[in-house]
């Protein structure tokens, strides 16, 4: 099968194309789910260190153990160690406790909805803009608009992470444009 050089031109243009069109999403998409496996094998090991600390394992074995099991990815020796001494001395739960310290005041309804409010009426302002009109640390802001309104910036503009149906519509519509464009500048492609 060969193509001709035109045909093959307008072939990669169309599939990085595409990919820019979806690429951020995806990206954004795979590194959230990356991060959601990372905690849940956090548990995982704190869970089998658990096990194996009532069987009466030391954390050295217990390390070793972790090693194998994980690989790369298993826990350091000092973390192992404090782990065992936690549930050595009678810790049951597994994820990380309640810590102490200030509440937070900033991440409200009403900051939420003046925050997204601000944005849909100009959605190219910055973090430190949106920051400075709502009265708000610029990291709560940026928590609100990735949290809790589950945006992102996009060329200069902050925009919903997911498509709608019509967006995603509109894109397939786009990109079927493209190829019969391409089909009537170049021909058909023919495929030997």
């Amino acid at each position: 099968m060969t193509m001709t050089y035109q045909c093959y031109t307008a072939a990669l243009l169309l599939i990085y194309g595409s990919l820019f069109l979806s690429g951020t999403y995806y990206c954004l998409r795979v590194f959230w789910r990356a991060a959601a496996r990372m905690s849940e094998l956090e548990l995982e090991k704190r869970t089998n260190t658990n096990f194996l600390v009532k069987l009466g394992k030391s954390g050295n074995e217990i390390r070793v153990m972790s090693a194998q099991v994980y690989g790369d990815s298993a826990a350091k020796i000092t973390v192992v160690y404090e782990w065992v001494k936690c549930f050595s001395e009678g810790r049951e739960s597994v994820p990380d406790e309640e810590r102490s310290g200030r509440p937070a005041t900033s991440r409200t309804e009403e900051n939420t909805a003046k925050i997204h409010q601000t944005v849909r009426e100009n959605r190219r302002l910055t973090v430190k803009s949106v920051a400075e009109q709502a009265n708000i640390d610029r990291e709560t802001v940026r928590k609100i608009l990735t949290a809790d309104l589950e945006m992102r910036k996009a060329c200069s503009e902050t925009v919903p992470k997911e498509l709608t149906k019509e967006q995603g519509q509109r894109r397939v519509t786009i990109c079927q444009d493209f190829l019969e464009r391409q089909d009537d500048i170049l021909g058909p492609c023919h495929h030997r």
